[in-house]
């Protein structure tokens, strides 16, 4: 590689790491993640998502107009052939304060559900439950996840195809019991830039060795047909995100959102400006003083 691919190479990694900063910056504000002396939990799994908003969230740290701390957490859920040693090694080199925590989820999941069917359910629960329960108990006020924008507009899909429910995941999430909240600073980013970026860095990614379950399956079905359509039509997974922000209720179908049961006829105020004026009868066999002069009212 020579000189002037080093520095094309080096520009467009900068313009990807302000892109990416700016996107984390810009979630954070808009949906208030991260206040004040907050205490946040960095779930690292160990996979590109998960690194990457952990180096933007300590770079953020740096310049940010708050004070907050950031705590480095693995939940090791003891699945064969995990490397124990590649975060903490990792963690030590940024010199960050750092948990490992040890849950045989593996063996629960294995154990309790039948061969064949899917584990997701079950083992998503028992890793909401650990993470919750330790935030707790190291005093941690938000718990920030590496779900970013392809995740949420995909899941918005497998709940559409596979539960018939329109729901996603939420840029901030405050658990049922009011006692932990949840944020996602990647809201806002592409896994196409987080890809670049992790390749950049090279962090230590520990390959993905799901378990091939049904849910894996059919999202991994649904990224396939999102990344068609991006390809077929750029910026189209953008405008599917964006559209999860502006909803209108009145717009669709739910009765608990929206009341479509009383929806009284009140002509007594004043006319909206309709798009056109009064049509005109070209024919009718109904007597025309039937109907009501509109212009008076």
């Amino acid at each position: 590689m020579n000189q002037n691919d080093n520095r094309k190479e080096t520009l467009e990694f900068n313009k990807l790491q302000k892109r990416l900063r700016r996107n984390v910056g810009n979630a954070i504000i808009d949906y208030n993640m991260i206040e004040e002396n907050d205490v946040v939990m960095a779930c690292i799994s160990g996979g590109k998502d998960s690194f990457a908003m952990l180096d933007i969230l300590l770079n953020l740290k740096k310049a940010a107009p708050i004070n907050f701390e950031v705590v480095a957490v693995n939940l090791d859920q003891k699945q064969p052939g995990f490397p124990e040693h590649i975060l903490p090694e990792y963690f030590e080199s940024l010199n960050i304060p750092y948990y490992i925590v040890d849950k045989d989820t593996y063996s629960v999941v294995k154990e309790k559900i039948e061969e064949g069917k899917t584990t997701c359910g079950l083992c998503s629960r028992l890793r909401r439950g650990t993470l919750y329960s330790f935030a707790e108990k190291i005093g941690a006020t938000k718990i920030a996840l590496g779900h970013h924008l392809d995740d949420i507009v995909e899941t918005m899909f497998l709940n559409m195809f596979h539960g018939s429910r329109l729901k996603a995941m939420p840029p901030k999430l405050r658990s049922d019991d009011g006692r932990n909240v949840v944020i996602r600073p990647l809201t806002y980013c592409r896994e196409k830039d987080l890809i670049k970026y992790a390749e950049h860095k090279a962090f230590p990614i520990i390959p993905c060795n799901l378990c091939g379950s049904q849910e894996n399956l059919q999202r991994q079905s649904i990224k396939a047909m999102l990344i068609d359509w991006d390809k077929k039509t750029p910026g189209r997974v953008d405008s599917i995100f964006k559209s999860i922000q502006n909803i209108s209720p009145s717009q669709l179908a739910d009765k608990n959102l929206f009341d479509f049961v009383n929806l009284p006829l009140d002509r007594e105020g004043e006319r909206a400006e309709y798009a056109f004026n009064e049509a005109e009868i070209s024919s009718t066999n109904i007597d025309e003083s039937m109907f009501i002069d509109v212009t008076n009212v």
